[in-house]
């Protein structure tokens, strides 16, 4: 085997061999995993504590950011309007709706339309729906920028997988061809900022990307990453749909906070000359991503971070009309995000190759992505499983001892003390509702809040499960891989009120 198949195996024998010391250890050391317990469910309360505190940092930036005239300070800076932005919206089969909704509001930024170069990407394999789509919005909203490219990107290419990254390569390099060489623009003056097709943004997001661009320093060695908050069409969710929905939105805010730690996640922006260098996105994986943020970590021999810019984008929540689809879809989208493990075989990998790249840098992200995903899959089994598997496993000498008698009532304090965590998050989640329609009443609010109270569900149900599937697969290869899952996307024609 190669070392990159070796290092695929990583993860997923990692998550095993946690889940079988877990019950190994329960059965013949229990007092030691009852005490690894408490000393666990200690660290989480504490690490609950200082996420509460990186929210709650980074949601009062946010909304302070959210009140400024980004344009008008843009403008005081030098070479601002020298700054073209190129705009990706790869897409699939997603519905004319979806894709006008998400023009209308790129017409609405506070921001010279003539410096955007949009590109729509659509698929061959998705048939003429898609080309239709492709038209219509061209027809509409073609003359609005400095120029619409609407682009096709052809099935069944050499060295590909159907997904975003192989459509996103494509459609830059159509819009290189096609419009930027033609008309001679710098690619040292060009912004890439790539979305999902539902990916609204708000009117000051090109302003604020600018400013962030041009006041960072090593500008050009930056990747620039708004804030995802999936709450475009959150009422029309159920109740599960919303707690998983708003728990990826917070943990991106909490991660804002994080600099050190961040790396890409769907809609973020790049410069493009930095995308020519390394020749696009890879076309034959599922994370793109966040591979991209690796390529080009990789090809600068370390020197690329990622600068929060602390202003949102808005998205679609996982939704469709039937309640147990959504739950299947749902499961399928958090086990896409978690096959984002593939990325740890290329970066130790590359890692190991190039040695420009400083050891300290290597060890800290070797550590920290591998813990990441580990953490994903497991964490919530151990806090809400651990402390009472000792006491179903452990035998009757331990189950007659003090600290037998007193694990639940240990463990269930320090968590309930943790569940200041969910009120913030609670809370939170209903100050960033979107605009509420006529049959929105006073008591949904409790309702919203109430919802919370399927977390532990959904961290196991629609967290640790879908990611132990996913580097289950990836350590298992051949036919067990992943492809690219398309999330569905519509609008339905009438909300729903629970």
């Amino acid at each position: 085997m190669t070392l990159r198949r070796w290092l695929e195996i990583v993860p997923g024998s990692l998550v095993w061999l946690t889940f079988i010391l877990m019950i190994v250890g329960s059965i013949y050391f229990p007092v030691y995993v009852a005490i690894f317990i408490i000393i666990f469910d200690i660290y989480w309360f504490l690490k609950t504590l200082i996420l509460s505190a990186y929210l709650g940092h980074t949601f009062r930036i946010m909304k302070k950011n959210m009140e400024i005239d980004w344009l008008g300070r843009v403008k005081d800076l030098d070479g601002w309007s020298d700054i073209y932005h190129l705009v990706l919206f790869p897409m699939y089969d997603e519905p004319y709706e979806v894709v006008k909704e998400t023009f209308e509001k790129l017409l609405k930024a506070n921001y010279p339309l003539d410096k955007l170069i949009v590109v729509l990407g659509t698929e061959e394999r998705a048939g003429q729906d898609a080309a239709e789509v492709g038209r219509r919005i061209r027809e509409e909203f073609g003359p609005k920028f400095h120029t619409l490219l609407v682009t096709d990107h052809p099935k069944n290419l050499e060295g590909e997988i159907p997904g975003k990254g192989s459509n996103q390569a494509w459609m830059a390099k159509e819009a290189q061809n096609e419009v930027i060489d033609k008309a001679g623009i710098d690619y040292g003056k060009i912004l890439v900022s790539v979305f999902d097709v539902d990916t609204q943004i708000y009117k000051e997001y090109f302003g604020k990307l600018t400013e962030a661009y041009l006041t960072a320093e090593d500008r050009d060695r930056a990747s620039y990453q708004p804030i995802p908050l999936f709450n475009n069409n959150i009422l029309e969710a159920p109740a599960f749909a919303r707690v998983v929905s708003f728990s990826a939105s917070l943990w991106q805010m909490i991660q804002q906070a994080r600099q050190e730690q961040l790396t890409t996640f769907s809609s973020h922006a790049m410069p493009f000359k930095a995308l020519v260098e390394i020749g696009f996105w890879h076309k034959d994986i599922v994370s793109e991503d966040s591979r991209i943020f690796w390529q080009l970590f990789t090809h600068y021999d370390g020197h690329w971070r990622v600068v929060p810019l602390h202003y949102p984008v808005s998205m679609d929540a996982n939704v469709v009309p039937s309640f147990w689809k959504t739950m299947v879809n749902i499961y399928k989208q958090q086990r896409r995000w978690a096959w984002g493990s593939e990325n740890i075989s290329f970066l130790v990998s590359s890692f190991i190759k190039n040695k420009k790249i400083a050891l300290r840098k290597k060890l800290f992200w070797s550590f920290y992505t591998i813990e990441s995903f580990h953490s994903w899959a497991t964490n919530s089994i151990l806090i809400f499983a651990l402390g009472w598997l000792p006491l179903f496993l452990g035998g009757d000498a331990f189950n007659e001892s003090l600290l037998s008698f007193n694990l639940p009532r240990v463990t269930q304090n320090i968590l309930s003390f943790a569940s200041i965590g969910i009120a913030v998050s609670a809370i939170l989640g209903i100050i960033l509702l979107p605009p509420k329609p006529k049959w929105f009443k006073w008591y949904h609010y409790f309702l919203y809040l109430a919802q919370w109270i399927l977390l532990p569900f959904t961290m196991i149900l629609l967290g640790s499960v879908p990611a132990t599937e996913a580097q289950t697969r990836l350590l298992l290869g051949g036919r067990w891989r992943l492809g690219f899952w398309v999330t569905p996307k519509s609008r339905h024609s009438k909300q729903k009120k629970n």
